[in-house]
């Protein structure tokens, strides 16, 4: 693979209506090919086994700046969202493989609630978020992208971040990286 081959370094690609055949309809396309990996299902687990086929499993496995965590608890920890809805996205899970809120312990429903809360002060002061989308999507009908690994989502929000993008292009702009943002977010966690 060349470096012309690696969709994630290449420019967003920009048609013109009035170039393509057919009839012109105003509209330009910005296509990110990128996220096709997502949409086709890459990295997700094979089946509901916890384990290394778990991104959730495998994560805590590796160096936080590999494993994008944020910060590591006793029972649960912070990870950064791979396809984030907004820069700053992280998801707190628990290291134990639970797929339902309801199969946490005591102590670890208390850990996630609390790193969550972290989380939203620590991206609340690193960023100026003005909202925040909290939640947990249980089981696939549910909406759960890894249904078999329980995550909570922590999502910053701003004033006006709804823009025409992901409505209309189904696309989102993140004006950092996620590994600059993992570090942001480290260094301001507390100790």
């Amino acid at each position: 693979m060349t470096d012309d081959d690696d969709l994630s370094t290449r420019a967003p690609v920009v048609e013109r209506p009035w170039e393509l055949a057919g009839e012109a309809d105003g509209f330009q396309r910005l296509w990110t090919p990128h996220r096709m990996v997502y949409l086709q299902g890459e990295d997700k687990p094979a089946d509901a086994e916890a384990g290394e086929q778990c991104p959730f499993c495998r994560a805590p496995s590796r160096s936080d700046e590999d494993g994008l965590i944020v910060a590591r608890g006793e029972l649960a920890y912070v990870v950064m969202n791979l396809y984030p809805y907004n820069t700053g996205h992280v998801m707190v899970c628990p290291y134990r493989h639970v797929s339902l809120y309801t199969e946490l312990t005591p102590d670890e429903t208390i850990e996630v609630a609390t790193l969550t809360q972290t989380a939203m002060q620590v991206i609340q002061e690193i960023s100026g978020a003005q909202g925040f989308n909290i939640g947990m999507n249980q089981g696939s009908a549910g909406g759960a992208g890894i249904a078999a690994h329980l995550h909570q989502h922590v999502v910053p929000r701003w004033g006006g971040d709804a823009n025409f993008l992901p409505i209309v292009g189904q696309t989102k702009a993140l004006p950092e990286l996620l590994s600059d943002t993992r570090r942001r977010l480290a260094e301001a966690w507390p100790a």
